[in-house]
């Protein structure tokens, strides 16, 4: 699969102190499953073909102070209607994951709190109410026979954390969006690069095989950050599926979207969505 980039980003739990750039060696990277080789070369010429599309911006956002993120108003096109959002506040005297004194982009804040939140006329899961989860919850959205590999590769990635939110619109379309965060930036870009240059290998639940989403332009990220947008190959099964992978810094972002039907899930919220969770965690 291809990364798209672009030249633009309750409860509490205690502040978590990271070593200056120097005191430790940050620990290599986990490596892909060999499987992971026979893709690349499939994947990097998409990567060619995709690289220089993001440079547009998407839904007007990304002129905006990140401070404030808009909730985009449900419009003609069928935003979905989010809540005003705003960054969560720092433990004293930490910086955020993309300021010049985070050299190691590592996110201070509570990782609940970087999840995006349900908008208007959605009904929660209750399963998925914004807490943390574990590892077991989070490879479930991957089909059962992958989960063995891939449950080992993040072990050997150790996260730190993973908080998740889920919730269902009066549409049906379903959306569950996952935070991992890790102990540092190359666990975090390791682990993704081995689910999305081995494509269709790792596919999610309901989504045997998946391409490179062509109307996404990668707008709305913040600067140093990565994005990955796939919709389920045609035919679809019993439902449409999408996902989108973000890597901020230390995090990995995975928000998939379903919904059954022949109409399937629409392009336009799940993109919003998508960049609505990028810029919080910018």
């Amino acid at each position: 699969m291809t990364e798209q980039t672009t030249e633009t980003p309750a409860g509490t739990v205690p502040a978590e102190s990271v070593a200056p750039a120097g005191d430790t060696a940050v620990p290599p990277a986990p490596k892909p499953p060999r499987r992971v080789l026979r893709a690349v070369a499939r994947w990097t010429a998409a990567a060619l073909v995709l690289g220089g599309l993001g440079a547009g911006t998407a839904f007007g956002i990304t002129s905006m102070e990140r401070t404030d993120v808009p909730g985009l108003a449900t419009g003609s096109d069928g935003r979905w209607d989010y809540p005003g959002l705003s960054l969560p506040a720092l433990p004293a005297g930490s910086p955020r994951p993309y300021s010049d004194g985070n050299v190691a982009e590592i996110h201070h804040a509570d990782l609940r709190r970087l999840l995006l939140p349900a908008p208007a006329g959605a009904t929660v899961d209750k399963k998925l109410d914004g807490g943390w989860v574990s590892t077991e919850r989070y490879l479930s959205e991957y089909e059962k026979s992958e989960r063995p590999d891939l449950g080992r590769l993040l072990d050997d990635s150790a996260p730190r954390h993973i908080a998740a939110r889920g919730w269902t619109m009066p549409d049906g379309t379903s959306t569950r969006i996952y935070l991992v965060r890790f102990n540092s930036t190359a666990f975090a870009q390791g682990f993704m690069d081995a689910i999305t240059v081995s494509g269709s290998e790792v596919p999610l639940v309901g989504a045997p095989e998946s391409v490179l989403d062509e109307g996404w332009s990668g707008g709305g990220k913040v600067s140093g950050t990565s994005s990955y947008v796939f919709d389920e190959a045609k035919p679809f099964g019993e439902a449409q599926v999408r996902q989108g992978y973000v890597v901020a810094g230390d995090t990995l972002a995975l928000v998939v979207q379903s919904r059954k039907g022949k109409e399937g899930t629409r392009s336009v919220p799940f993109h919003q969505t998508v960049i609505l969770q990028n810029q919080l965690l910018g």
